[in-house]
């Protein structure tokens, strides 16, 4: 068997044992297990990372063992065509998935290295924030990025803001319609906020506003704070049966007395006009300086709540941001509360990144630094970690936390061969 074929092999297991975020414990489970069958040294700490470690590492490789569930998740049907792996009406799990079958390729072969695996990673970087562990290794390698031949040095930092408030409704006689959009590409708040892909909820919105003569029910959209919304539904009255673009499904309901919200105008006028997508752009980077993301809104049973998802390269550009946002929402009434706050990661040139780049070079033909305008564990660990130089690198994803998310297996190949160069250097 090659070491490809190994990988995949890995990868398929780990695929098969459901491992969505907050819900892996079983892949824990199995991860401690393969670790001891191969005579290395384990620790669990209260966040249930995982500390592998065998000899006197200088090098650990770090990466997150949940994944994004979306679509048929965690159900995951694997699907190959040409070149690349996905899964059936899915979300993959590549990222980090892949990651970890690399890991544990390498166990095989009784490596003296450090392998982190931290939990809760999609949901808040949770795991990485309440790390527990001292590492003994000077050097840490993520791998959880997502474009081959790049050494990732910097990343974004960023919080998420739930705003609630209570909504009066009032009875109605009226037809009841159903006004949906789905199918939309949706893809990653950070990576991909500057590709164009529409809001489901903002598309939504947007509609709803220009008619005339309808009152709102209900509204919800969207499914994951870290995603673009694919999905939106808004229930309305109207006598008259709406009239909207083809691409909104618009179904009559059996039910002529129902109640609505009564300032139900004046919500879909926020979320029509709400803040959303790329709002700097920084051209050195070439990626987005400061991005909001309007991810999940909900109206119903007296209760409107909207969750934004925000991102910014400095810590200064998130607070700025997350002041603008809060003026916004308290103008219309909302009470907010901030969750799952991560720092920024300051972009470094040093020895190690210079090294992982000449490896990379050595196999993909070119490298070049980047930062990314999403999340990496690296901005949490560094400050828990500030004597250790960090790299991120991985093989090509495309598509993250999407149905529509892929893997190149030529890439993986490849970012294989340039771990072991690095390996090979550091043992």
């Amino acid at each position: 068997m090659t070491y490809i074929e190994n990988i995949l092999k890995h990868f398929k297991t780990i695929a098969s044992i459901p491992h969505c975020s907050y819900n892996a414990q079983e892949l824990k489970e199995y991860l401690i297990e393969f670790a001891k069958s191969q005579g290395y040294k384990l620790r669990v700490d209260s966040a249930d990372n995982i500390l592998i470690s065998k000899g006197n590492p200088k090098l650990c490789l770090q990466a997150h063992y949940d994944m994004v569930c979306v679509g048929e998740a965690p159900k995951i049907e694997l699907e190959t065509r040409d070149g690349w792996l996905s899964a059936k009406e899915s979300s993959l799990g590549a990222d980090n998935g892949i990651a970890i079958a690399m890991m544990m390729s390498l166990m095989e072969e009784s490596l003296d290295l450090e392998f982190l695996l931290t939990s809760d990673e999609e949901v808040g970087l949770l795991g990485a924030k309440a790390l527990e562990f001292d590492l003994q290794s000077s050097k840490l390698l993520n791998l959880d990025y997502e474009d081959e031949g790049v050494v990732c040095i910097g990343c974004a930092g960023g919080v998420d803001i739930i705003a609630t408030k209570s909504i009066d409704t009032m009875e109605l006689e009226s037809p009841i319609w159903s006004i949906s959009l789905a199918g939309l590409p949706g893809g990653h708040s950070g990576v991909d906020i500057d590709k164009g892909i529409p809001n489901a909820i903002k598309e939504l919105a947007q509609a709803l506003v220009e008619l005339e003569d309808i009152k709102l029910l209900k509204f919800v959209g969207g499914e994951r704070r870290n995603s673009i919304p694919t999905y939106a539904k808004a229930i309305v009255s109207s006598k008259t049966r709406p009239s909207l673009d083809t691409k909104f499904e618009i179904k009559q309901i059996d039910s002529t007395k129902s109640r609505a919200i009564e300032e139900g105008d004046r919500i879909l006028q926020l979320l029509a006009t709400a803040p959303n997508g790329v709002v700097s752009f920084d051209k050195d980077l070439n990626i987005p300086k400061e991005s909001l993301n309007l991810a999940i809104v909900e109206v119903d049973e007296g209760v409107c709540r909207i969750d934004y998802s925000l991102r910014a390269m400095s810590m200064e550009g998130l607070g700025e941001l997350a002041n603008y946002v809060d003026s916004i929402l308290k103008r219309y009434g909302f009470n907010l509360r901030y969750e799952d706050e991560y720092p920024a990661w300051k972009p470094e040139l040093n020895l190690f990144t210079q090294d992982v780049a000449i490896a990379l070079k050595s196999i993909f033909g070119s490298s070049h630094y980047e930062a990314i305008h999403a999340g990496l564990e690296c901005g949490v660990l560094s400050q828990k970690y500030p004597n250790i130089k960090m790299a991120s690198i991985g093989p090509t994803i495309e598509n993250p936390h999407s149905i529509r998310e892929r893997v190149n297996i030529d890439s993986i190949k490849k970012s294989f061969e340039v771990l072991r160069l690095i390996i090979n250097k550091e043992l």
